[in-house]
C-alpha cells in the first residue's frame, strides 16, 4: 500500500532550479512521470507541465516558465533510471515533439495493465483496483496553459506520477509470475521508438522527398529521421523547414549517411554555415535513422489487394483467437503496424518473417510458426 503521508510540492519555474532537480534524478533506478498539454486551448499544444515523482518527493516542472529544458535530456536518455508512464505513447510524442527527448527504458503501467488482461487499464481504475485509491478527474480537461496554477490543480497533477513506482512493483511482480515480462520488455522497448506524427511528415514522407531518387528501405529510415530533425528545428526557431535546410540537401545526407564530422564535412549541399549549425544533430539523426525499422512504403493498388485482404482476415481472426485464450485484447498479441506488415510482405518462411518481426522478437519466437501456418 503506498505511503499516505505527503510531502509539500517541488514546484520548478526557472533553470537553475530544474538543474537540481534533474541532478536529484540522475542515476535513480526508478523515475514516475506525466505531462499536461493545453490541447483543448490552444491551436498548437504544447506541454504545459511535466510531473516527476521519486520515492519520496513529487515535482512539478514548468515549461512555459523554463525555455531551457535540456538539464532533462540526460535523464529521459538514461539507461539506468526506468521511466514510469501510464499511457506513455501519448507523453512520449509530446515530449518528443516539443523538446526533441529520446527515451531509454520505459514501463508503462497501461501497457502493462493491458498484458495482465485487465479488464479496465484507465489510471484511475487500476488504482482503485490495485491500492483501493480514488483519484479525483476534476482537472482532466483543465487549461494547463494558464498561470498561476490553482494549489487543487496542482494537486491533481501530483497524483497522475505519486502512486506509479509502487504501481510498477505490484505489476512488475505479476508480469513475472505468469511468464509475459519479456512479452512487456518488448512493448516498452517499442515505445521508446515512437515516432511524432506531422500532418506534413507522415509516416511514409521520405519516399515522397525522394521522388525517383533511387532510395532503399535504410536510407529512406535515415531520410525520415531527417524530416524529423528538420521540423524540430524550424519548429524551435519559427521558419519554414526550406529555410533549415532544403529537401536536396536531406536527400544527399540520407543517399551518404556519413558517420562521422569528416564525412559530413563532404556533402557539398551542407554549407559550413550549416556545418556549424546542425553537424551535431544531422549525425545523431542519420545515427538514429539506422537504428530505426525502415518507413513503410506509400501503397499502391495493384491485382493482389485481395489477396492481402486475405491475409489481413487470416490474421485478425488467428490473433482474436489467441487473445481469447491469453485473456488479453487482440493487438496484445500482435501489434497493428506489425500484422500489417506481415500481410504485405507475405514471408515465406521463418527467416523471412523473422526480418519483418525484428521489433518484436518474443512474439517471433512464441507464434512465428503459427504467422506462418496462418498466412499460407
Amino acid at each position: 500500500m503506498p505511503n499516505a503521508e505527503l510531502k509539500e510540492i517541488v514546484w520548478v519555474d526557472n533553470f537553475y532550479q530544474l538543474k537540481r532537480a534533474a541532478a536529484n534524478f540522475s542515476g535513480l533506478p526508478y523515475l514516475a512521470v506525466d505531462t499536461e498539454s493545453n490541447s483543448l486551448f490552444a491551436y498548437q499544444e504544447q506541454v504545459c507541465l511535466i510531473q516527476f515523482s521519486n520515492e519520496t518527493d513529487d515535482y512539478l516542472i514548468d515549461p512555459l516558465a523554463i525555455s531551457d529544458l535540456s538539464p532533462l535530456e540526460p535523464v529521459f536518455a538514461d539507461p539506468r533510471t526506468e521511466k514510469i508512464f501510464h499511457a506513455a505513447e501519448y507523453d512520449i510524442i509530446c515530449l518528443k515533439r516539443d523538446f526533441g527527448f529520446r527515451f531509454e527504458n520505459i514501463f508503462d503501467t497501461m501497457v502493462a495493465a493491458r498484458i495482465l488482461g485487465r479488464p479496465a487499464v484507465g489510471l484511475g481504475s487500476v488504482l482503485e483496483a490495485e491500492f483501493g485509491i480514488s483519484l479525483d478527474k476534476r482537472y482532466q480537461r483543465a487549461n494547463w496553459g494558464q498561470r498561476p496554477l490553482p494549489p487543487a490543480q496542482k494537486s491533481y497533477a501530483r497524483y497522475d506520477s505519486h502512486y506509479l513506482i509502487p504501481l510498477r512493483q505490484r505489476l512488475h511482480a505479476e508480469l513475472v509470475e505468469t511468464g509475459r515480462w519479456e512479452l512487456a520488455q518488448e512493448d516498452f522497448q517499442r515505445l521508446c521508438q515512437t515516432s511524432v506524427p506531422n500532418p506534413n511528415h507522415p509516416a511514409d514522407a521520405c519516399w515522397r522527398l525522394a521522388g525517383n531518387t533511387e532510395i532503399t528501405p535504410r536510407q529512406a529510415a535515415v531520410l525520415q529521421a531527417l524530416c524529423e530533425y528538420r521540423e524540430i528545428r524550424a519548429r524551435q526557431s519559427n521558419q519554414p523547414q526550406f529555410k533549415v535546410l532544403s529537401n536536396s540537401a536531406l536527400v544527399e545526407l540520407a543517399l551518404a549517411s556519413p558517420q562521422n564530422m569528416a564525412e559530413l564535412m563532404e556533402i557539398r549541399s551542407i554549407s559550413p554555415r550549416l556545418l556549424e549549425r546542425h553537424a551535431d544533430g544531422l549525425l545523431r539523426a542519420i545515427h538514429a535513422g539506422q537504428l530505426n525499422a525502415p518507413p513503410p512504403r506509400p501503397r499502391r493498388n495493384h491485382n493482389r489487394d485481395e489477396e492481402l485482404s486475405n491475409r489481413l482476415d487470416a490474421l485478425r481472426n488467428w490473433r482474436k483467437e489467441t487473445g481469447q485464450r491469453w485473456k488479453v485484447e487482440s493487438d496484445v498479441i500482435l501489434p497493428r503496424d506489425v500484422m500489417q506488415a506481415i500481410a504485405e510482405a507475405n514471408p515465406r518462411d521463418l527467416p523471412a518473417l523473422e526480418k519483418i518481426m525484428e521489433s518484436v522478437p518474443y512474439r517471433f519466437k512464441k507464434f512465428g510458426t503459427d504467422i506462418i501456418a496462418v498466412i499460407h
